[in-house]
């Protein structure tokens, strides 16, 4: 497929009249809609603003390319839009953007299409290309100025694909003589894998080509890995550079001098990048380092970063269990009322939930310790989480397992058994490499991690377990409403971040533990607030927001009474003060509510999907009823009008 198959005529904007980033994303969607590409309006605009909303995709050098991959996209394609006077995008540079192209994938999209896109983001870091386009009149001379550079580039591909397929001439060894060029291998990586990936892969080869150094960049994108990195390039190179968003494969640069950056910095920093490797500036990058170690180059993840990440690794595989688990148990108590608990209908779908259930806390343990220390940790991780859910695996008696804190303290300690294991192992003769991951890593790993569980985590966080347990059955109602508020006002602060998560799953620990909905229901309904919020501010107060957003808001009514909050995001990145403020308040309402009229709800999501579930469903419905009206109020009230061109 060629980049004019993809850079449709008619989705051209060759004026783009808006002047606000919000309104210039929704004057591209409007285009988009009208020329048959996207189906759903709301559904990519939520995905476009997501995207926003975890880091610009103003590149700079007055360029702006929004993206999504989502269902209501139709067919691939790329609009072009022009404007003259320049939009405020919030770009990394700080200057206006000029320049945009915003792509849009189908969730099926083919390799043709892939590639075609992957082509054309690549082109964007050619500065004579850039230039030419921004004084570009029709849209005939835009495909015409597209094909052309693809053509060029084609021929430079073509080239460099000829010298990796014989490598020798330059890179038998790292830089030693005058007539050796310096030989540099790269990784690129962004979520989507649609734009940022190639444009990092065609800034570091066009810049390593000016600096007369050697490279070669493996890019990991939609369409797979390409140009994967061979054991013989990585031995031959200096050194390596990464430029990634999301994870890649690490264990291979094990013992090379290494950059870790984000895929930004392949855009817009490629000489930096290069030239720190080839002057030997890189760390030695190891599978065994500590998070104080990964600081030495100054751009990795701080060790805060870094221990959120394996912490939501771990709660991120932990929670189909919760889900499916959960709701296939609720439903079974919903059965029960009808058919009793000696029924079949009842013990069958009750025993699938529980079995998914008693793998919440090992499941947790090992990808907490499989984000630390890789593979060899998950064994050790589960058998410590396992360890952590039963009240018999201590040296002392106890009448409560360690529960959810236990199983995160074991998911830790078998990681960073693990790191040190690999650190303490390092210098063993290469004949014993491969004991360690089938023998030594194992056992040793094992004894460790379940030594640490039997004699010192398990009796101390029993203890502790145990008395969160009769502090959460015996609490009185100004205790329950309180930490109802809490957690419900914790769902809102970043609806899908760490303060949701850490909310949610205090909660699902206090359900395992005491089999009590009650805190269930304060969090259930603290989540279910801010897009039930925005839909009550989009339809009572709709001369203060856009057309889309007033669509947008529809949605969100179904997507609140489904315990979705992350349908409020893309309105929180657009206005975070006063959407993140209100809904945090009206939140914290319906949490504390739902305490005070003793609402249990035993079933860890499904929203008002499961109200009949509830002890109380009218006390269930009234708090999220009441939390919603006063977000929507705050947020409907606070929000300024929009001018009326943009109303409309």
């Amino acid at each position: 497929m060629k980049i004019q198959d993809l850079l449709l005529k008619d989705a051209m904007i060759m004026d783009l009249k808006a002047t606000t980033k919000e309104a210039a994303i929704d004057e591209m969607i409007a285009r988009y809609h009208e020329v048959g590409v996207i189906g759903d309006v709301d559904n990519y605009r939520q995905a476009i603003l997501k995207r926003e909303s975890e880091s610009t995709t103003g590149i700079g050098d007055g360029i702006a390319m929004p993206h999504a991959k989502v269902s209501s996209v139709k067919k691939a394609a790329v609009l072009f839009a022009k404007s003259d006077a320049g939009v405020e995008y919030n770009a990394l540079d700080g200057q206006p953007v000029h320049l945009f192209f915003m792509i849009a994938a189908p969730e099926g999209a083919n390799n043709a299409h892939l590639q075609a896109l992957s082509a054309l983001s690549s082109l964007l870091i050619n500065p004579d290309l850039v230039a030419q386009l921004k004084t570009a009149q029709t849209p005939e001379e835009v495909q015409q100025l597209f094909s052309d550079a693809q053509v060029a580039k084609d021929a430079e591909d073509q080239a460099r694909e000829a010298q990796e397929t014989a490598p020798a001439a330059n890179t038998e060894a790292p830089t030693t003589t005058a007539t050796k060029r310096p030989y540099v291998v790269a990784v690129t990586a962004c979520p989507t894998g649609i734009a940022h990936t190639y444009m990092a892969e065609a800034a570091l080869i066009a810049e390593a080509k000016k600096m007369d150094v050697d490279i070669k960049v493996e890019t990991n994108g939609s369409e797979g890995i390409k140009h994967r990195l061979t054991d013989e390039d990585i031995a031959n190179a200096v050194g390596v550079i990464v430029a990634a968003d999301k994870k890649v494969e690490m264990a291979r640069f094990n013992g090379k001098p290494l950059l870790n950056r984000p895929v930004i910095d392949g855009i817009k920093k490629p000489h930096e990048l290069i030239e720190t490797v080839i002057a030997k500036q890189a760390p030695i990058f190891t599978t065994d380092e500590t998070a104080p170690s990964h600081k030495k180059d100054g751009n990795t993840k701080s060790a805060g970063s870094e221990l959120y990440g394996q912490l939501m690794n771990g709660i991120s595989n932990m929670l189909p269990f919760v889900v499916a688990g959960g709701i296939i148990m609720a439903l079974s108590f919903l059965i029960e009322r009808f058919t009793g608990d000696q029924s079949i209908w009842f013990q069958f779908p009750n025993l699938i939930g529980n079995a998914a259930f008693s793998f919440l806390i090992p499941v947790l343990s090992a990808y907490i310790a499989e984000a630390i220390g890789d593979r060899p940790a998950l064994m050790p991780g589960f058998v410590g989480g396992y360890m952590a859910s039963q009240a018999t695996m201590s040296i002392l008696p106890s009448k409560s397992p360690a529960g959810f804190l236990g199983g995160l303290v074991a998911g830790f300690i078998a990681g960073f058994v693990v790191v040190w294991m690999k650190k303490v192992f390092k210098n063993l003769p290469k004949t014993f490499d491969g004991l360690k991951p089938i023998f030594i890593f194992p056992i040793l790993g094992l004894l460790i991690t379940g030594a640490a569980m039997y004699f010192v985590v398990d009796p101390i966080f029993g203890i502790i377990n145990h008395a969160i347990t009769a502090f959460l059955n015996n609490m009185g109602t100004a205790n329950a409403v309180l930490l109802g508020t809490l957690l419900g006002g914790m769902m809102a602060i970043d609806m899908g971040g760490p303060f949701n998560k850490a909310a949610y799953v205090f909660a699902i620990g206090a359900f395992q533990t005491t089999e009590n909905g009650a805190l269930m229901a304060a969090v259930m309904v603290g989540g279910m607030v801010p897009p039930l919020a925005i839909a009550i501010a989009t339809t009572f107060w709709p001369q203060k927001w856009t057309k889309q957003e007033r669509n947008s808001g529809l949605s969100n009514y179904l997507l609140g009474i489904s315990f979705i909050t992350e349908g409020a995001i893309p309105f929180a990145a657009a206005d975070p003060l006063r959407v993140i403020t209100s809904s945090v308040i009206g939140a914290a309402i319906g949490g504390g509510l739902s305490q005070l009229l003793n609402v249990n709800v035993p079933a860890p999501h499904g929203g008002l999907f499961v109200i009949f579930l509830a002890s109380n469903p009218l006390g269930y419905l009234l708090s999220v009823v009441v939390g919603a009206a006063i977000s929507g109020l705050i947020l409907g009230l606070w929000k300024k009008p929009l001018a009326a061109d943009k109303a409309a």
